[in-house]
């Protein structure tokens, strides 16, 4: 699906191909792509590349245009949180961005401080800078939820989860720090094509809140690799102690079962033959509890 934009009074507008200077070029078939080929000049490599949810974040500078493939995050799905890549492809005339989803402009129609082609990329940066953040937040507050849950057993789904956000979060590590590769190269290009001074501000304000946006992440998977380490180290503690409990309880009636083993109910009621049952049988019970008891305090202290 191809759409065409115009920039009218600081807004995107739904316009004719023809006089579109934005093209959101979603999943295009191999009809639409032979069609931005002809027109645009785009490449097969360029799509397929802008396309593949794993490529790698980079940008090429062409002497008539510009290329730049950009990580971005997904919507939360409940479980976990995915990074995808989107391609734009920049000229003098337009800006054509191609990506599976038709979800990247629907939050830069609003926004009133777009002139030019590269402000309507300037706003699609800066929105997936800004889901990143939103996102971050996200996490934190389920890192906390999970931390409230620690010192109590944990399900296999809570475990699962918290899994799959420590793996989410080494990508979005990933795709933040190369995102401010692009943009320090982004800025560096803006210099010497001359961007105007508010665009090379814009263009410093993304660098610092993606850097910011990188140390957070980083710092939330650095947690989330403790947590997972102290949750087996709790895991081993908890076995510990109940292999522990075990060894006693067969320590204590180790001694107890040898002399029953030994002596038998017949050889006793024969050695005690002379003394009534009801009186000789609770004296050994008694006996053993007393030996029982004995050998826990000793293994108490020993312990």
């Amino acid at each position: 699906m191809i759409e065409g934009y115009c920039i009218d009074c600081g807004a995107l507008h739904g316009t004719s191909e023809d006089q579109a200077t934005v093209w959101l070029c979603v999943a295009p078939d191999a009809a639409e792509q032979l069609d931005l080929h002809i027109r645009l000049g785009i490449g097969a490599q360029a799509i397929e590349s802008s396309l593949d949810p794993d490529e790698v974040a980079r940008i090429e500078v062409k002497p008539d245009h510009l290329f730049m493939i950009w990580k971005r995050p997904e919507s939360f799905d409940g479980r976990a949180f995915n990074v995808s890549s989107f391609g734009v492809v920049l000229s003098e005339k337009r800006l054509v961005v191609i990506c599976a989803s038709n979800s990247l402009l629907s939050g830069l129609e609003h926004d009133a401080q777009m002139t030019g082609t590269l402000d309507v990329l300037m706003a699609l940066l800066a929105e997936s800078v800004h889901h990143y953040l939103g996102h971050l937040r996200v996490v934190k507050q389920i890192a906390r939820e999970i931390q409230q849950q620690f010192t109590r057993a944990m399900d296999n789904q809570q475990l699962a989860q918290m899994y799959n956000l420590s793996e989410s979060l080494v990508y979005y590590v990933n795709a933040i720090q190369s995102n401010g590769a692009v943009l320090t190269l982004l800025r560096n290009h803006g210099q010497r094509q001359g961007f105007s001074d508010s665009q090379l501000a814009a263009l410093n304000d993304l660098i610092v809140e993606n850097e910011q946006s990188f140390q957070q992440a980083r710092i939330h998977a650095k947690v989330f690799a403790n947590l997972i380490e102290s949750h087996g180290n709790l895991a081993n503690n908890s076995m510990n102690r109940a292999l522990r409990k075990l060894t006693l309880i067969n320590v204590v009636f180790l001694p107890l079962n040898l002399i029953a083993g030994i002596g038998g109910m017949s050889e006793f009621s024969m050695m005690t033959s002379g003394v009534p049952w009801w009186m000789s049988f609770p004296v050994l019970i008694a006996c053993m509890g007393f030996v029982g008891a004995g050998m826990v305090l000793v293994l108490r202290r020993m312990a």
